[in-house]
């Protein structure tokens, strides 16, 4: 999908349908969290939420008091939203338009989340310029958790087709520079009652990078 496509895409989700009717809803994004919560992060730590949208992961970290906040999303319309949920606490956020495929990160960041945005990069070049990003934007002993759909989940999202990982072939395009902390395959009910099968895993940034 070219680039003005997939953004009008996604602008058109968020515009006609609501929180609960797509089908990455979580009321509460609790794999997300149970990985963070395994890392002691400072509450200063630079954290990016990629693919972001209007989840409810911002407002998680802001109860659990992060304070340096980034979130990006490559539809404008889904981050209004989020914006307009979390009122005057937005302002304590970072917002950033871009698509993931072609961001280019004007810091480094301690914390890298990456929920279900990754897997709709299916170009090798997309997935280069992802991985780069990744390589040269997470700081030193910085840690990245990224969730896709797995062998055994949808093959299509929202009509876009998507690359599909396993444990070992995500741990292969990150070994370069990363270290495989943990990964698990865990289901997410869809708000239509239909399950999605997700891999999660967590990296470490070596020290040798």
């Amino acid at each position: 999908m070219e680039k003005a496509d997939r953004k009008q895409h996604w602008e058109n989700i968020y515009q006609t349908k609501n929180l609960k009717e797509v089908s990455w809803y979580q009321s509460k994004p609790t794999i997300s969290l149970e990985f963070l919560n395994t890392f002691s992060l400072a509450n200063d730590a630079r954290i990016i939420d990629i693919g972001g949208g209007d989840s409810l992961f911002v407002d998680e970290l802001l109860k659990l008091g992060y304070s340096n906040i980034t979130v990006l999303d490559i539809s404008a319309s889904s981050l209004e939203r989020a914006k307009e949920r979390l009122g005057e606490k937005a302002s304590k956020i970072k917002w950033i338009v871009a698509d993931a495929a072609e961001f280019i990160p004007q810091e480094q960041y301690d914390f890298w989340h990456d929920r279900a945005a990754f897997h709709f990069l299916t170009t090798e070049l997309e997935i280069s310029n992802y991985v780069n990003n990744l390589e040269k934007f997470i700081a030193k002993d910085g840690v990245l958790v990224m969730g896709t759909f797995s062998e055994n989940g949808p093959e299509k999202c929202s009509g876009i087709e998507i690359k599909q990982y396993t444990e070992s072939s995500m741990s292969q395009l990150l070994n370069r520079v990363f270290e495989k902390i943990k990964c698990i395959y865990t289901d997410h009910l869809t708000p239509f009652n239909t399950i999605q099968n997700f891999v999660f895993c967590s990296f470490k940034k070596q020290s040798i990078a």
